[in-house]
C-alpha cells in the first residue's frame, strides 16, 4: 500500500443505495464515500453489486432507492457536469471491429475534450500497443490496453475502473499500477473495482468490503486488519499442546516441522503467553493480508467451529 495521501471532502457519496431489476436485489442500502485525492478500494466477488454501484454512478441505471452524488451531483439527474472530469475502464471490453486501436483511443478521449499527444504517445509505448492493427484482431489483453490508454491519456479528476487489469500480464499489470500511482500523485480519485486482491493491497489507501449489496466493512487497511487473525509457524520441543485451550487460537495443525495456527488479534497477550509456556525454540507470525478478511467475509461455512 502507497503512502497516505492529503485525503479531502467526498468526491462520490451514496446514502442506503438501492436497485432491484425485478425481483433481484443487486444493492440493499449501500453506503460508500470515497475521499477526494484517494485511491479506494472496492472488493467483493461477482454477483455483489460492485458493477451495479459503478453503472449508478455513471448514470446508466436509475437507483431504486437511496442517492448517489458524484462531485455533489446526480449522476442521473445531471450527468453532463457530473461526468464532465470522470474516466471510466470497464473490465469486458467490446471495441469497433472496423477501427483501429489508435483510432478507438481517439474516439474515446475526444468525448472527453482529446487527448494529452505526449502522454498518449508515452502511454502506448509504456504498454507495449501497436495502435496501427485493427481492433478486431486484438487479444482481451489488448483491448483492455486501448482503454486504459484512453483512460489515462487524458487527465481526469475522478476514474471509476471495474477490474481494469484484467487480461493483463504480470508486465502490464505493473504499468498500470504505475499509472495509477501516477494520477494519484497529481491529486486524482480512483475507485478501484478488482478481484487481484495483492493489487488492491498495494495501491488503496481505504477500501470497501460489499457483499450482497451493502458495505460490510470500509476503512484503512489498518483499520481493518484488527478484524482478522495473525497467522504464526512455530516450532517446540514438543507439539504444544498448552494453545489447544486459549482464546483466539484456531486451526491448530502441524505443519512440516513445526506448528501452525490463526490467532486473533485481540488474544495475543494470552497467545504469547502461552507460547512463551510451550517452550517456543522459533517463531514466525505474517501480518493480517486483505486476503485473509475478504475470505473471513466470503468463507463458505463448513460446520467446523473455528
Amino acid at each position: 500500500m502507497q503512502p497516505a495521501v492529503a485525503i479531502g471532502p467526498p468526491v462520490i457519496e451514496t446514502d442506503r443505495l438501492g436497485k432491484k431489476f425485478g425481483r433481484i436485489t443487486a444493492l440493499s442500502g449501500l453506503d460508500l464515500r470515497v475521499a477526494s485525492g484517494e485511491v479506494h478500494g472496492f472488493l467483493g466477488p461477482n454477483g455483489a453489486g460492485k458493477s451495479t454501484t459503478l453503472k449508478i454512478l455513471l448514470g446508466l441505471i436509475r437507483p431504486t432507492s437511496g442517492a448517489a452524488r458524484v462531485f455533489d451531483l446526480d449522476p442521473w439527474t445531471d450527468p453532463v457536469r457530473a461526468h464532465r472530469d470522470v474516466a471510466y475502464v470497464p473490465g469486458d471490453v467490446s471495441l469497433w471491429p472496423g477501427l483501429s486501436g489508435g483510432e478507438i483511443i481517439d474516439l474515446l478521449t475526444g468525448l472527453r475534450g482529446g487527448t494529452d499527444e505526449r502522454l498518449r504517445r508515452e502511454l502506448i509505448d509504456e504498454f507495449d500497443f501497436d495502435p496501427r492493427r485493427k481492433s478486431r484482431s486484438y487479444s482481451k489483453g489488448n483491448r483492455q490496453k486501448a482503454v486504459l490508454i484512453a483512460a489515462f491519456a487524458r487527465p481526469a479528476r475522478l476514474y471509476l475502473l471495474d477490474e481494469p487489469s484484467s487480461g493483463l500480464d504480470p508486465v502490464m499489470e505493473s504499468v498500470f499500477r504505475h499509472q495509477i500511482e501516477r494520477v494519484r500523485g497529481d491529486g486524482a480519485t480512483v475507485l478501484l473495482s478488482s478481484h487481484i486482491l495483492s493489487e488492491v493491497e498495494q495501491l488503496c489507501d481505504r477500501v470497501t468490503i460489499i457483499r450482497a449489496g451493502t458495505a460490510v466493512e470500509s476503512g484503512t487497511l489498518a483499520e481493518l486488519r484488527h478484524l482478522t487473525r495473525i497467522h504464526f509457524l512455530i516450532t517446540t520441543a514438543a507439539y504444544p499442546a498448552v494453545l489447544e485451550s486459549l482464546p483466539g487460537v484456531h486451526n491448530l495443525q502441524p505443519e512440516g516441522s513445526g506448528t501452525a495456527f490463526d490467532a486473533d488479534a485481540a488474544d495475543l497477550d494470552s497467545v504469547l503467553e502461552g507460547l512463551a509456556a510451550a517452550g517456543v525454540t522459533g517463531i514466525t507470525a505474517a501480518p493480517p493480508s486483505l486476503e485473509a478478511l475478504f475470505l473471513r467475509h466470503y468463507a463458505v461455512p463448513d460446520g467446523r467451529e473455528d
